[in-house]
């Protein structure tokens, strides 16, 4: 693998590991896609340092069973912000 390749996956993993970030999250701030970041960690990761590999695997995990109630909420005030501009 290419060093800058091996310096990139490391670097999205401490991101997501200090801010629990999402994949979008971690893309947007590296300037990357979602494709890569999720390839990055859910398999290269694995073969450069596994104990990280576990790590961030918990926080992607556990965004992953969150993503239903951050969509609903999103709804949630999309809706209400609409009704509070057509009532003024």
């Amino acid at each position: 693998m290419l060093e800058y390749m091996q310096e990139r996956i490391l670097q999205s993993a401490q991101y997501i590991l200090q801010t629990e970030a999402t994949v979008r999250q971690c893309a947007k701030q590296f300037g990357i896609s979602k494709s890569t970041v999720h390839k990055d960690m859910t398999e290269r990761l694995q073969s450069i340092d596994y104990k990280l590999y576990e790590e961030v695997r918990k926080i992607l995990n556990k965004n992953l069973h969150e993503r239903h109630i951050r969509g609903g909420n999103a709804t949630k005030n999309r809706y209400k912000e609409k009704s509070l501009q057509t009532a003024k």
